[in-house]
């Protein structure tokens, strides 16, 4: 909590300061984002961006809110442990997390842990299906998902407080504020959540021991035009946890995790004419410290530090053909009780073309060729199109070559590490139809994703569990996404469904992959009338391969319902409350890891 009481003055202080001065600039840019090729550069991608009321639905963790309004699928360790996506059959270190166009999963073990991501500290998220190796690096093979904190140039001052309670001694605390004039801007966050996490485990005497957990989230982004060709920008992230690992319903833990990371982004943009250009300089710090049992001061230790510097080059040729080129350079340098101290130096070179060729057709080539410590060169490219062919009907296409190279955990852990592994390499191919209407969108697709030198942890010879490169899997299947919206009077109507069919398949003993369901399906419903609204969720996991067994479907639903007092006044208030596993549901995400009975959650927000 000290963190909080240094930065939060000065937070604050600075806020009340922005919304004092005035200034008269040039007509620039209202909004600025830092990853502009997420949409300039995907004719024929699939990708699906969350409205703010879908967010505001679902405040408190990135698995929550994807769980339910998307097509991944995620493996949770207890409700509130480490969280891992599966993303169009395949795994959680192929599926990247993007912070504002930067590649954050670990350096240790090529994830991101989707309940470490508080969802209000965002303002834009998107979920982009399919490989993206050339924009976005290693790992990006089933898909990524792309956290952005966008900068609005415009007159304004707005702040918000959240306050909430719920079962099992559950709290959360949030502050938001966000000024700009049109010559600076800024928007900085803090968020706070602790909860005993010691819910029942329905049909038995026992409760989730040893599950509490807190973590404190701060942001801040700052953006500065100097001249109306140039902006410079300052992205800020702090992330602290503290958590008990829970244990199963056969075997009791003592242990805790505690983590920390940092991400710094300094970006200098410049446009001229046709011409436009970023240089970003980047730190990101992880940390872990590991506790057998949580009541001895002995652990393991293990942090990494990366430096990264990144350059881009965009030219309009007119307002039908662009071409960006982007360099990059990283060092980054582990420590740790269990892998001693890596050093690992990437470079790469990106060529990214948009044409549109006519009213009906566009379509995106783009390069990549990455140089690594240790004389790996993976070279990946990515081919789209889309074809608007009637005035409600678009088809999109896409393939692409990506890859994931071994991490710090896989080379070098002692005991175990293999310096002998190669990069993994996967070739795919999606086609999609999307039909929108106004008041309905339809988007059909279909995709298969081959993978070889999968690299998986086995026992070796000596019966030390050690990571090799001998998988290759086919991940194929469908998705169906449905939003419809109807406003009647003042009556507003929306619905969202999400349905996937996935096989990911090994091929060489021809099974389903473990803990990747065949069928997964959400839906939500809200309703909103003047200043009252509902909403009601659905989630259904189908059945699931464990080791030796299977682990059954389960469905569950949520309901919350929401006040607003004070609507179009200079402050108002709201009150949210939310039942969580309406109907009392036993089910275990994960083998003998039971998940919360019914809970709830209620919330006050202030708003000025």
């Amino acid at each position: 909590m000290k963190h909080i009481y240094i930065l939060l003055p000065f937070v604050i202080g600075f806020s009340t300061l922005a919304k004092a001065q005035v200034d008269a600039v040039q007509k620039l840019d209202e909004v600025v984002i830092s990853d502009t090729k997420l949409i300039d550069y995907a004719n024929g991608i699939k990708i699906e961006i969350l409205s703010d009321s879908i967010i505001n639905n679902n405040r408190t963790s990135l698995t929550g809110l994807l769980a339910f309004n998307s097509n991944l699928y995620f493996k949770e360790n207890g409700f509130g442990m480490v969280s891992s996506p599966s993303f169009r059959g395949t795994n959680a270190s192929q599926t990247a997390v993007v912070w504002n166009g930067i590649n954050i999963n670990s350096q240790l073990n090529g994830q991101t842990d989707f309940n470490t991501i508080n969802t209000s500290n965002y303002n834009s998220i998107a979920i982009r299906s399919g490989g993206g190796s050339v924009q976005y690096g290693s790992g990006s093979i089933g898909g990524s998902i792309h956290l952005n904190n966008n900068l609005s140039f415009t007159e304004h001052f707005k702040t918000v407080l959240r306050t909430g309670y719920g079962s099992f001694n559950s709290k959360n605390l949030g502050f938001n504020s966000a000024f700009g004039t049109k010559l600076y801007t800024g928007n900085v966050a803090v968020t706070y959540v602790d909860s005993n996490n010691d819910y029942k485990y329905l049909g038995t005497d026992q409760i989730n021991e040893n599950g509490a957990f807190n973590n404190l989230n701060l942001n801040a982004n700052l953006g500065f035009y100097v001249s109306n060709k140039d902006i410079i920008k300052l992205y800020h992230q702090s992330y602290f946890g503290n958590r008990n690992f829970s244990g199963t319903l056969v075997g009791p833990s003592r242990s805790k995790y505690e983590d920390e990371n940092f991400r710094t982004m300094l970006e200098w943009a410049r446009t001229s004419g046709k011409f436009s250009s970023k240089v970003k300089a980047v730190h990101l710090h992880e940390l872990f410290k590991y506790f057998e049992n949580k009541d001895k001061a002995n652990f393991s230790l293990g942090s990494v530090n990366t430096l990264l510097v990144n350059q881009n080059f965009n030219v309009s040729f007119s307002d039908k053909l662009q071409f960006k080129t982007i360099l990059e350079y990283s060092n980054t340098k582990g420590k740790g009780d269990s892998f001693k101290a890596p050093v690992r130096n990437a470079f790469s070179t990106t060529a990214l073309l948009n044409h549109k060729l006519s009213n009906v057709i566009r379509y995106g080539i783009n390069l990549r060729q990455d140089f690594i410590t240790g004389g790996e060169r993976p070279f990946v490219f990515s081919v789209d199109a889309s074809f608007d062919l009637f005035e409600h009907y678009q088809i999109q296409i896409n393939g692409s070559k990506n890859y994931r190279i071994p991490t710090f955990n896989d080379l070098y852990w002692q005991p175990g590490g293999n310096l002998d592994l190669v990069p993994e390499s996967s070739y795919q191919i999606d086609l999609g139809q999307n039909f929108s209407y106004p008041h309905l969108n339809v988007k059909l697709n279909g995709y298969y994703i081959n993978t070889k030198d999968m690299i998986q942890w086995v026992p070796n010879n000596t019966g030390i569990w050690s990571p090799v490169n001998i998988g290759e899997v086919a991940s194929y299947g469908a998705e169906i996404e449905v939003k419809s919206h109807y406003t009647i009077n003042k009556h507003q109507l929306h619905f969202s469904g999400h349905y996937s069919y996935t096989v990911s398949e090994d091929l060489e003993t021809n099974k389903q992959l473990i803990y990747v369901p065949f069928h997964k399906g959400n839906l939500n419903l809200a309703y909103g009338y003047k200043r009252f609204s509902m909403f009601y969720q659905h989630l259904f996991n189908g059945e699931v391969s464990i080791i030796g067994n299977s682990l059954s479907s389960y469905d569950f639903g949520n309901m919350g319902v929401s006040y607003v007092f004070n609507q179009n006044k200079k402050v108002n208030y709201t009150i949210d409350f939310k039942l969580n596993n309406l109907y009392n549901t036993y089910y275990e995400n994960v083998a003998l890891r039971p998940m919360p009975n019914r809970n709830f959650q209620i919330q006050t927000t202030i708003k000025f």
